[in-house]
């Protein structure tokens, strides 16, 4: 498994298993049948709803907790956001039944996020999160958060896939020193992206198939990625994928794929933002 070194020096997976969407009655198993092919990274949310799921999978692996890198992430949370904040962390401790976390990432960049991102600082300089950082932080919102707080994130998972690949982006947040994480790797097979003619070509060429060829596109790039799968061997194919690489002519005709906008939403879309301001979790 090759590894990420993180701003402050935490080593974090390239490849990992996402339980996105994955409902809670299907999540022990799944994450069960991942941990046994050989995946270490978890990322789960508050929101996803299954984080004791993913607790009881980990609590009955035997797999030593150093072994694991276990991400779950906050939601909007409303005032006062730091007393709320680290009571929704200790929420998710609870439902994982752990005593840390590897990576504790602000879901969504909205409501009051320097409270929220202060409650967080505080977290991990208590060592409740190894790192701390977001998800869905467009660029200049990450910029803001960096200049007007002591801790810089550690990590900024957003969308990323053949179609919208974050490239000047992804630059960015390299200067600033934040990792750069895929949600949507597979762009939830959007644009026909499994039949897709240029990445099957390319996939033919190596023996691989086109979920395997996006992975490694993104490996390759040193973006960290969360495939999901409640198929124990689609998880195995997934994971197989340190064994090629793909040329500079084929990562550079991958890149004419790229449409520059989100296949989703837009987090900058007001009613989007009005949408997910509004939902609330029974925490």
């Amino acid at each position: 498994m090759q590894h990420v070194t993180l701003n402050n020096g935490v080593e974090m997976p390239i490849l990992g298993f996402g339980v996105y969407q994955i409902p809670p009655e299907e999540t022990e198993q799944a994450v069960t049948d991942a941990l046994a092919a050989g995946y270490r990274l978890l990322d789960t949310a508050a929101a996803y709803a299954n984080e004791e799921a993913v607790g009881r999978a980990i609590k009955n692996s035997g797999i030593p907790r150093e072994e694991l890198f276990v991400t779950t992430k906050l939601w909007i949370q409303d005032a006062p956001a730091e007393e709320n904040t680290k009571r929704a962390c200790e929420a998710s401790l609870a439902k994982l039944g752990l005593d840390y976390l590897d990576l504790y990432l602000m879901h969504q960049p909205y409501g009051d996020v320097y409270g929220q991102w202060r409650a967080m600082e505080h977290l991990y300089r208590e060592g409740r999160a190894k790192a701390i950082g977001v998800s869905n932080f467009y660029p200049d919102r990450l910029v803001d958060l960096i200049i007007n707080n002591e801790v810089t994130p550690a990590v900024n998972q957003v969308e990323t896939h053949p179609f919208f690949q974050r490239t000047d982006y992804q630059a960015l947040m390299r200067e600033h020193g934040v990792q750069i994480q895929s949600w949507g790797g597979f762009a939830e097979g959007r644009n026909n992206l499994f039949t897709d003619p240029l990445l099957s070509e390319i996939g033919e060429k190596h023996g691989k198939s086109v979920a395997q060829v996006v992975l490694r596109w993104l490996i390759q790039r040193g973006v960290v990625t969360i495939p999901k799968s409640v198929r124990a061997e689609r998880m195995a194919q997934n994971f197989d994928v340190f064994d090629f690489e793909l040329t500079d002519d084929q990562m550079a005709s991958i890149a004419t794929l790229d449409t520059g906008a989100s296949l989703f939403f837009d987090h900058r879309d007001p009613e989007m933002v009005r949408w997910l301001s509004e939902r609330r979790l029974n925490d």
